[in-house]
């Protein structure tokens, strides 16, 4: 079982990068002739580039580097090449990653209730919320398991 949740683990490297590019919404006018744009983790992040850098790096630091140091880091917990002394830390990691996403349905709530918008979510969204979820799963799994 402990291999699965290796493997579990490490397919989230895959998971991740392909949830940045997934359409997490689809946005614009509401207006009959005006179509939705994709938005995704990274159109996200571009657009965030050119108005607002402080706010590119954090989102950029929750979405993409938080997860993936957050994986890997138990990667190396569950092989055996690093203590679970550093488990906390990449718990918190995962909890920081959880933040962006409700951030972003913060936004969608936001957004339809003024009602001058059209968004609609994407599955993206929810691939991005699966592979956070999972791995706050992975690492609570690990951390009985270190116990035991």
């Amino acid at each position: 079982m402990s291999k699965l949740f290796r493997y579990l683990n490490l397919a989230l490297l895959i998971a991740f990068p392909i949830a940045w590019f997934a359409p997490l919404m689809r946005a614009g006018i509401n207006l009959p002739l005006f179509g939705l744009k994709e938005v995704s983790v990274i159109s996200g992040l571009q657009a965030l580039w050119d108005t607002d850098v402080v706010l590119a790096l954090l989102v950029t630091f929750f979405a993409v580097f938080a997860p993936i140091m957050k994986v890997l880091g138990l990667a190396l917990i569950q092989f055996g090449m690093m203590r679970r002394k550093m488990l906390p830390v990449f718990n918190i990691l995962g909890k920081l990653a959880m933040a962006d996403i409700f951030l972003i349905a913060l936004y969608i709530v936001l957004v339809k209730g003024i009602g001058l918008a059209k968004i609609e979510t994407g599955w993206g969204l929810y691939l991005f919320t699966a592979c956070v979820i999972t791995s706050i799963a992975l690492s609570i799994t690990t951390a009985k398991r270190q116990k035991a």
